[in-house]
């Protein structure tokens, strides 16, 4: 009696590779990247734009990240059209803003900017919202807005000198970048730490896989690079 052939393991398709559609992060933050590409998800194209980022009188946290990241979205994808080679492709975009009572905090361009939003933050607690949008290689819009507190303590000038010096919080939403602050800086966190770094990452891979990229099949392939 012949013994049972063993099956043979299907090997999981590379990422770069025709079996799925393509990915466009319109975004051009190192950290966001980094997120996507830690999860196995590597997008075959960075397609960030400009957006007038300036907040309207009476808006609130949410409402200024859900229209900031349609923006951005709808920027890129006006690029994308113009590049065939990208087919139809899933594009995600992204805002985050820093939100400490009835204050949202954008983007610290200024050492002095930062400064001022550290000492702000210091001792209380803050929001940090972020808004994803997605679109699908079908066209349809998908959207998230993730909340997470944080709680800073009574950082002193000494200590926010020395953060300054780092140049970290540069263009970072609040005037800090959370993976790159010392650990005492902050004492509590609700919610996602991701979503504070710049891309709520299980809401992002939740949407993708939703509407059918093939995230699992791109963990596998990378599981496999990793053990090679």
């Amino acid at each position: 009696m012949k013994a049972p052939k063993r099956p043979t393991r299907r090997r999981a398709p590379k990422p770069g590779s025709s079996f799925r559609p393509k990915l466009v992060l319109a975004s051009a933050s190192p950290r966001r990247l980094q997120l996507l590409e830690q999860a196995g998800l590597v997008p075959d194209a960075l397609r960030p734009s400009s957006v007038d980022e300036s907040v309207s009188k009476g808006e609130v946290p949410r409402q200024i990240v859900r229209r900031l990241a349609k923006a951005k979205a709808e920027a890129a994808l006006k690029l994308v059209k113009n590049e065939p080679e990208l087919g139809k492709c899933f594009l995600i975009a992204a805002d985050t803003v820093v939100a400490v009572g009835r204050r949202v905090l954008g983007k610290a361009e200024l050492e002095n900017e930062a400064a001022d939003m550290l000492r702000l933050l210091r001792g209380r607690a803050h929001r940090v919202y972020t808004a994803v949008t997605m679109v699908t290689p079908e066209g349809r819009w998908r959207e998230r807005v993730v909340e997470t507190r944080v709680r800073f303590r009574n950082i002193t000038d000494q200590e926010i000198g020395a953060y300054l010096a780092s140049g970290e919080w540069r263009g970072k939403a609040g005037g800090y970048a959370i993976q790159a602050l010392p650990g005492p800086f902050v004492i509590k966190l609700v919610g996602s730490y991701t979503n504070v770094v710049g891309l709520p990452l299980t809401e992002t891979v939740s949407m993708l896989a939703g509407e059918g990229y093939p995230v699992a099949l791109l963990w596998l392939a990378k599981a496999e690079v990793d053990s090679e």
